[in-house]
């Protein structure tokens, strides 16, 4: 715990703070899941034919819309794992590794979300969650006739501000967290955190490409 405040207040050193959007309830986990969402989504539907033109302007939304809501450094921290030996590692290479994380986090947003085409999100209602320091907020996209695709943020309590923000998406019962960290903790075990950051400048540097609903149907991974 102690190591995580200390590489935060790092971080908050190198890495620009995220203006807080009006009109955001983070006291609430529901309330602010639905109204980022719904921002996102609208955002992405008022940008449409941008979008199908440069579809590279999906990072620029996830950043600017949803990443301030996202709580990337304890992804980060997660895909490390618990054999990561965070007592002796570089500090310098940490937030390097962070700062790429950031950037991962933003091209796995948008590549999951590259599907999105004015589909109806609907989301549940919300849950008790009074004493609770982690929530899920579920929601499904509806289009047309095709089958309903379920997705599901969950989202945690974060620090003393009481306030809350999502650490991972849930989309058919994939995690993308889960994913991430049965990805690297192998390469971490036997290459470090080097190959780690590597791998994940990669595939920040591939172009985005735009995805349909069928693609989130038949994709496979780890249920959640």
């Amino acid at each position: 715990m102690k190591l995580g405040v200390v590489f935060t207040c790092l971080l908050m050193m190198v890495l620009p703070a995220a203006a807080q959007q009006a009109g955001i309830d983070t006291r609430n986990p529901y309330v602010m899941v639905e109204q980022v969402g719904n921002r996102t989504f609208e955002r992405m539907k008022s940008s449409k034919e941008q979008i199908q033109q440069n579809p590279e302007l999906l990072r620029t939304i996830m950043e600017e819309e949803l990443l301030p809501y996202i709580d990337y450094q304890y992804s980060a921290f997660k895909v490390l794992g618990k054999h990561f030996d965070f007592k002796n590692a570089d500090k310098d290479k940490l937030i390097e590794y962070i700062r790429v994380f950031r950037q991962y986090l933003i091209t796995s947003y948008a590549d999951a979300l590259s599907y999105y085409d004015d589909q109806e999100v609907i989301f549940a209602p919300e849950q008790d969650f009074d004493g609770d320091k982690s929530a899920t907020v579920r929601a499904v996209i509806r289009d047309g006739n095709r089958p309903d695709i379920s997705v599901a943020f969950k989202v945690r309590k974060s620090g003393k501000a009481d306030e809350w923000k999502a650490y991972d998406m849930v989309a058919e019962g994939i995690s993308m967290l889960q994913n991430e960290i049965k990805q690297y903790e192998p390469v971490i075990r036997t290459e470090g955190i080097d190959k780690v950051i590597e791998i994940m400048r990669e595939r920040i540097e591939k172009p985005m490409q735009l995805k349909s609903l069928d693609d989130i149907s038949g994709n496979k991974g780890d249920k959640a």
